[in-house]
């Protein structure tokens, strides 16, 4: 056997990457809160879905709902005047968007906003929140 002047092959570096981690997304549990029928179109109604004071609204044909609390003084919110999907706080005015909780008089001062369903005439709440968008 002759030796040979050919540098020797060495094996490629391989760069391994790490697989992105992905947060399994929470599974959202409904809780039943009242009767569809229990419900009048812009007017709020409170429950408390585990722990944490939710209001609901029938805007439309579609439920929404939100933190009951306003963040300025904690005015129930359910109590406020609405009109176009905004809900107005019954004590100073702020105005919340109901479908996303969006503050719309101080940016930044957003309410929670939950997922609602109806099922066999029930509506029921997430027991997540969602951030407003």
């Amino acid at each position: 056997m002759t030796e040979s002047n050919a540098p020797k092959s060495t094996p490629e570096e391989v760069k391994v990457e790490a697989e992105p981690q992905v947060e399994a997304a929470p599974v959202l549990e409904f809780v039943t809160v009242a009767a569809a029928t229990d419900f009048a179109e812009g007017k709020g109604k409170s429950f408390k879905v585990e722990g944490k004071e939710v209001a609901v609204f029938l805007i439309g044909e579609e439920f929404h709902a939100i933190s009951n609390a306003c963040p300025h003084y904690g005015a129930q919110l359910c109590e406020g005047f609405v009109r176009n999907a905004t809900v107005m706080c019954p004590w100073h005015g702020w105005q919340f968007d109901i479908k996303t909780g969006k503050g719309m008089t101080m940016p930044g001062r957003d309410v929670k906003s939950f997922a609602v369903k109806v099922e066999d005439g029930q509506v029921k709440v997430a027991n997540i929140q969602t951030p407003a968008a």
